[in-house]
């Protein structure tokens, strides 16, 4: 039985504290790898070692995320919520006692169970609270609150580091969720409805297929291929058609695949998934530019993305609104546009261009991107049935975790492959920008198949 829609004197409160909770963890994800050698001093560790700080955080994560609608349907929001937050707080509570490296994964690992479960969680929840109508404007706001986080996080987190231990970065995260869990009792409340079910533990197991192929990808980036990496992606592939075969087998499946039978939702995820290809290579490759080309110290580099990422907060409402008053083919027309604008630009310009001009490509590539991922997100959630919401943004957040690693190895490979082949440092970057705007092209013909205006 559904339950009652939150009231419009709590409404504001629900989504302040829901997009708080999410915005503290969101800088958890991003901000980490600025302590890494804060914590190699610390405990005595190589990168490699330091860096399952964010590897196993992505595979946790992934794990979860197929989950989170069982757990919707079968857990009301209101203690599913607080039980949520919680665990992210005893993690970042052992990460701040952390005596050992040991500890510190096992508390990481605790914030990655807590965000997988949150992160398809919180959109899933706006979009059934929202009327369809007004749907853009609110998963514009989610995506300005989601975008200020990528702003913010590396500048919190250097300010932080450079006047006090790490263990103040995790402190922050738990006063947050200390404060947010003290305000749920009053401004979180069920509002989705019940639909129970057994869990399938067995597809559990299966949906860690996930996490190995990223696993396999983000190794791959660094070390190459190797025999081990090889047979974990052929039986991780294998666990991937067995659980994809299982969910359509069954009535009441872990995560319902059924809804890539909406044409308009397949074409939002891929679009989704491009748009998140393009953020990301922008973030990982750009601070590479900065300085292999530019030879501005890590400082500048850093520096020199925030004015995208503050640009992609402040555009993703005002993309929400668009989405409301002109529909999903022509925002996401312009987005892939200036994406692909941005990438060529910065293809083009390769060792010829100031410090000036390849933050402004990268704000054309981030721009873009606020016009697509969110009202990509909600041009589908809208074409499904309101029950297949929950299926839907979790099938769209694997999808985007999924092709935004194989992103970054894609990119990683033409860099390296093209600086090796033509002894070339430009080069490589070359062609790895056009390779990507190649990426938005596919992306761009798709947004022109979208529908012009918003289902009613």
């Amino acid at each position: 039985m559904a339950k009652a829609p939150v009231s419009s004197s709590r409404h504001t409160a629900f989504i302040v504290t829901l997009l708080t909770g999410t915005f503290s963890m969101s800088i958890s994800q991003s901000s980490l790898s600025t302590a890494y050698p804060a914590f190699m001093r610390s405990f005595d560790l190589g990168a490699s070692t330091v860096a399952w700080l964010t590897t196993g955080f992505m595979m946790v994560m992934s794990l979860m995320i197929p989950v989170s609608p069982w757990l919707l349907n079968n857990v009301g929001f209101k203690k599913l919520f607080q039980s949520v937050v919680s665990v992210f707080a005893v993690g970042t509570l052992l990460c701040i006692w952390a005596p050992s490296f040991t500890v510190l994964m096992i508390g990481r690992l605790m914030e990655a169970l807590a965000v997988g479960i949150i992160f398809p969680s919180y959109q899933t929840v706006l979009l059934t609270i929202t009327p369809r109508k007004g749907r853009g404007k609110t998963m514009g706001l989610a995506g300005l609150v989601m975008g200020s986080a990528l702003a913010v996080g590396p500048i919190i987190s250097g300010v932080l580091l450079s006047f006090f231990p790490w263990q103040a970065l995790f402190a922050l995260f738990l006063i947050v969720a200390l404060l947010v869990l003290a305000a749920s009792p009053v401004t979180i409340t069920d509002v989705m409805p019940q639909q129970l079910s057994t869990l399938d533990w067995l597809s559990v197991v299966l949906a860690a297929s996930f996490p190995a192929l990223l696993y396999v990808l983000s190794e791959a980036t660094h070390t190459g291929m190797t025999a081990i990496l090889w047979m974990i992606l052929l039986v991780s592939a294998l666990a991937a058609v067995w659980f994809v075969t299982r969910q359509l087998r069954m009535n009441k499946p872990l995560l319902e695949l059924r809804v890539f039978k909406t044409p308009l939702f397949t074409k939002a995820v891929l679009m989704t998934g491009i748009s998140y290809i393009g953020l990301i290579v922008t973030t990982i490759v750009m601070p590479l530019y900065f300085q292999d080309i530019l030879k501005v110290s890590p400082l500048v580099s850093g520096l020199s993305l925030v004015p995208a990422a503050v640009g992609l907060s402040l555009l993703n409402p005002r993309a929400g609104a668009l989405l409301d008053k002109i529909g999903p083919r022509r925002v996401v027309t312009i987005g892939m546009s200036l994406i692909i604008i941005g990438f060529v630009m910065l293809g083009l310009l390769v060792g010829h261009m100031p410090l000036i001009i390849a933050i402004i490509g990268a704000m054309l590539t981030e721009a873009g991107n606020a016009f697509v991922m969110m009202p990509a997100v909600t041009a589908g959630a809208n074409a499904l049935p309101r029950n297949l919401i929950s299926d839907g943004t979790a099938v769209t957040t694997t999808v985007r975790q999924l092709l935004g690693s194989t992103g970054v190895a894609v990119a990683t490979m033409i860099l390296s492959t093209v600086q090796a082949a033509t002894g070339s440092e430009p080069a490589g970057f070359t062609a790895t920008f056009f390779a990507f705007a190649g990426v938005a092209v596919v992306g761009l013909l798709l947004g022109l198949t979208m529908p012009g205006k918003q289902s009613a």
